[in-house]
């Protein structure tokens, strides 16, 4: 994992102060962050970067950990979770696009409004999608980042012992929600903690959902360094080299900030446990929690519904609901360009997930073989990927790659989707494999079985649906893979999330409807085969604990 990262990291270093020898330029030199400090648009570009990943990570956190707090086993609960798979499976780009296909002045939300409630017969002439606060771009990643944390926390949960924690607290007199925070909070997050940085990294350092919502003048910081780097002028790529070292410091800073606030927090929060404060308001903060939950996934699913009407509506006109008419000649017009998309995007994302599976089993198997255990900091080094931004290292590994003579093409572009693949497939089968019960294997070796053969013919079967569901995780951060896919591909490589992102600045809501959706579908068909194939695999062993 440090490979790829510390090499980027270098090739992004060396450009910064000046050196490029592609370029005839060598260093050091201070000129690059001359030219960066001298951008009028540097001070908005870093405010921009700097307040939607907070504010992302925080509202996402809060709605989650109220959620969590008030509903917990309840059945508004289980259908949330019931709703993560699908939500989960949706690339950031496509719940983007459907998210402006909503609020967009000419979005569905206004024809379902107009003429009656607003008397709106035009679109009104508002900045709603890329405005200049960055509210659109902020919810687009809090609709995305809410249920990968629901997902994280609910894994967490299960190693507190938290309802026999808030029992107790509510026996005492604690509401719900005021007794799950003060006795169980504190424990979850100390283990959702990493999940939490890679949140408030990725919002920084974003790039496809800031140039789908965000604005553009001046862009996000992460934004800007992408533009440089595609500049035909080498020597700009010094001044993104800058560029990506200051969205780095950024980075650090941002979770040097979170960490002192996390301090902050848990000194007020003992002062509030030492009040006994019983929590008289748990009903309406509970209750406003639960809405905010459902229109967060609400946006997602709908965002999707009008994607699919996009891609197949003929003439549409403001404020009709509908469009006069359906047809499927949008699918006809972009369906060889998309089938060719899909065809790269499926084979990267296959080869890609079973590699970091292999990886992964390799591991944990020798962790259970030998008596290993993953320490916390080795659990940092997992997340270190994850951590760094994308447009801190990924410029400097494609400048060295190119130096080095590497062809610009499918492998490379594999490699670097592995590096971010390896962690979520890790992170997504870690808990079951070690969670397998060890008997089941002291039985097969007494029986003559070889450590292999238990792994092969008792464990992994066993664990058939934990190995699908990582499988399908890894296939679905793959295809939602951007800025490995444009800065290592070199351009060359379309998939269909590149292809749909550079719809964006075209505007062709039938075009980005089309790819949207098959976008969508690439991610979401692992997980339906990942419920669907231990079903029918298992279908006669109803009391097989692990099927």
């Amino acid at each position: 994992m440090l490979g790829p990262v510390v090499a980027g990291l270098w090739g992004t270093l060396l450009p910064s102060f000046g050196h490029l020898p592609a370029a005839g330029l060598t260093g050091p030199s201070l000129d690059p962050f001359r030219d960066l400090f001298a951008w009028a648009g540097l001070p908005r570009a870093v405010l921009l970067s700097l307040t939607t990943g907070i504010l992302a990570t925080l509202i996402s956190l809060s709605i989650v950990v109220l959620i969590t707090a008030g509903w917990s086993g309840t059945r508004p609960f289980r259908a949330l979770e019931r709703l993560l798979s699908p939500l989960l499976s949706v690339p950031h780009a496509a719940a983007a696009f459907g998210l402006a296909f909503l609020i967009a002045p000419s979005g569905w939300i206004a024809r379902v409004l107009s003429p009656a409630v607003t008397g709106w017969y035009r679109p009104p002439d508002l900045l709603i999608v890329q405005d200049t606060w960055g509210l659109a771009m902020t919810a687009g990643l809090v609709v995305k980042e809410v249920p990968f944390l629901l997902l994280i926390t609910l894994a967490a949960l299960g190693q507190t012992d938290a309802r026999r924690s808030v029992t107790i607290a509510q026996a005492l007199g604690y509401g719900r929600l005021t007794g799950w925070l003060k006795t169980v909070f504190p424990r979850v997050y100390a283990q959702i903690r990493p999940p939490v940085y890679v949140v408030l990294a990725y919002a920084m350092s974003v790039v496809d959902v800031a140039v789908i919502l965000g604005p553009n003048t001046p862009p996000p910081l992460s934004v800007q360094i992408v533009k440089w780097m595609s500049d035909p002028d080498l020597a700009m790529r010094l001044k993104a080299a800058s560029g990506a070292l200051l969205q780095l410091a950024l980075v650090i800073g941002a979770l040097v900030f979170w960490r002192l606030g996390e301090i902050l927090v848990a000194r007020l929060g003992r002062r509030w446990i030492a009040t006994g404060a019983r929590g008289r308001c748990d009903g309406v903060v509970a209750g406003a929690a639960l809405g905010l939950g459902a229109v967060s996934a609400l946006a997602v699913l709908l965002g999707l519904a009008v994607l699919a009407v996009w891609s197949v509506a003929g003439f549409w006109s403001f404020p009709e609901m509908l469009p006069d008419q359906f047809t499927w000649r949008n699918w006809l017009r972009h369906g060889p360009g998309t089938l060719d998309a899909l065809g790269e995007t499926a084979l990267i994302a296959v080869t890609v997930a079973f590699a970091a599976m292999f990886l992964t089993i390799g591991c944990l198997e020798a962790e259970y073989r030998y008596g290993l255990r993953i320490s916390r900091r080795g659990i940092w080094l997992l997340y270190l990927p994850l951590l760094i931004p994308q447009t801190a290292f990924l410029p400097g590994l494609q400048t060295l790659l190119l130096n080095m003579g590497a062809d610009i093409g499918r492998g490379p572009v594999m490699l670097a989707h592995l590096v971010f693949v390896l962690p979520y497939v890790f992170l997504s089968l870690a808990d079951p494999f070690r969670a397998w019960d060890a008997r089941m294997g002291t039985i097969a070796a007494a029986l003559g079985a070889s450590p292999s053969a238990v792994l092969w013919r008792v464990r992994l079967p066993m664990l058939l649906r934990p190995v699908l569901t990582a499988l399908a995780v890894g296939v679905a951060v793959s295809v939602g893979q951007y800025l490995p896919t444009l800065l290592i591909g070199g351009g060359r490589v379309a998939t269909l999330t590149t292809e749909a992102v550079a719809l964006a600045s075209g505007g062709d809501r039938r075009a980005i409807g089309v790819y949207g959706l098959m976008q969508t579908g690439t991610a979401l068909v692992p997980f339906a085969l990942a419920l669907l194939i231990p079903a029918l695999v298992w279908r006669n062993r109803k009391g097989l604990r692990y099927g």
